[in-house]
């Protein structure tokens, strides 16, 4: 068993939130402190030298029914020290005592109140937290608001109509993001307040014209892999200028592993050598 299908059984037996962290190494150099963005409870992620103007604001994942400050801390802090950034890890409030759409409006809460405070940002998040980054960047663009510089995106779940193939062609790989157990959190998630198609639920579905550059990283031997083919491909033939790397043999969200599996470090090097330019 690997590391990140460590990962997965302890999602599986229902194990605290912090535990999901044990798989990724203590980042050295990285400070940690907490905060409150407008009302969002937050982490801020920073290392000495950091870029004082520009921030990354990141959702983590967990299916909009896990997932905490604990359970994402450490890889923010990877995050932070490859880039140079100073990272905002978000939590949102959770289904199924929260439903649709108090997430997305906490996400924008949080990039509000960073940008509020004038400093340019990048936004990003893992498989849920992928899709929350996403819907706020199209809402920051529809409101007018300052753009992020651009997306990072890890395992995102954008499609909550589940219509990819690879639900089927990776279930002998990806034995936990079964159909029948992200239907659940579609039905906790929502509970008929939405439907999975609409482009405010999945961003998949959104127009995508004019958002920032997008960098998309997935498992190739995940159930999401489709949704990150589908996403790069509309997102590209919006005009948005998109980048998709599948990683052969990994998992969902398999840069958990970060100081411990190769192809962690690995994704985490290319969102930093892809970002510095663009900044």
């Amino acid at each position: 068993m690997n590391i990140v299908e460590a990962m997965y059984r302890r999602w599986s037996e229902g194990e605290g939130d912090g535990s999901w962290g044990d798989i990724t190494t203590e980042p050295e150099g990285v400070e940690y402190r907490d905060a409150d963005a407008d009302g969002v409870p937050a982490r801020w992620a920073e290392t000495a030298g950091a870029d004082p103007g520009r921030v990354m604001v990141y959702a983590h994942g967990g299916g909009f029914v896990g997932g905490s400050l604990d359970s994402h801390r450490k890889l923010a802090g990877h995050l932070a020290r490859a880039t140079g950034l100073r990272v905002l890890l978000t939590h949102c409030r959770l289904a199924p005592e929260f439903r649709y759409p108090a997430q997305i409006e906490d996400m924008l809460t949080a990039y509000r109140w960073v940008v509020g405070q004038g400093f340019s940002t990048v936004l990003a998040g893992d498989s849920s937290g992928g899709g929350l980054a996403l819907l706020a960047a199209v809402r920051v663009r529809d409101e007018g608001l300052p753009q992020p510089a651009a997306l990072l995106l890890i395992s995102p779940w954008v499609d909550l109509a589940q219509t990819g193939a690879s639900y089927e062609s990776n279930a002998g790989t990806d034995l936990v993001f079964t159909r029948e157990m992200v239907r659940g959190l579609v039905e906790m998630y929502l509970a008929d307040r939405a439907s999975p198609k609409d482009p405010q639920v999945s961003p998949l579905y959104a127009d995508l014209t004019g958002l920032p550059p997008m960098f998309v990283q997935v498992g190739g031997d995940e159930t999401l892999l489709d949704e990150a083919r589908m996403l790069a491909e509309r997102a590209g033939a919006a005009g948005v200028d998109v980048r998709l790397d599948v990683f052969d043999g990994q998992l969902h969200t398999f840069q958990m592993g970060a100081g411990n599996l190769a192809a962690a470090d690995d994704a985490i090097g290319r969102f930093r050598e892809w970002l510095r330019p663009r900044l």
